[in-house]
């Protein structure tokens, strides 16, 4: 299986309905992948156990 990545303007009407007709022939799928920022993934560690203390600027030593 190979992968394709897409960019385009999301204004551009043509390039969406484009890429809408592409998918509505249901040759191809989409992989939906939510990136999370680092601070997000860092209060899942957090919240996880796998970090007991925060260092923060101000309690920093």
């Amino acid at each position: 299986m190979a992968t394709i990545t897409l960019n385009y303007n999301a204004k551009n009407t043509l390039a969406q309905k484009t890429v809408e007709f592409i998918l509505s022939m249901g040759i191809f799928t989409v992989d939906r992948k939510i990136k999370k920022s680092g601070l997000e993934l860092a209060f899942e560690d957090i919240e996880s156990g796998r970090i007991h203390r925060l260092i923060t600027p101000k309690n920093r030593k």
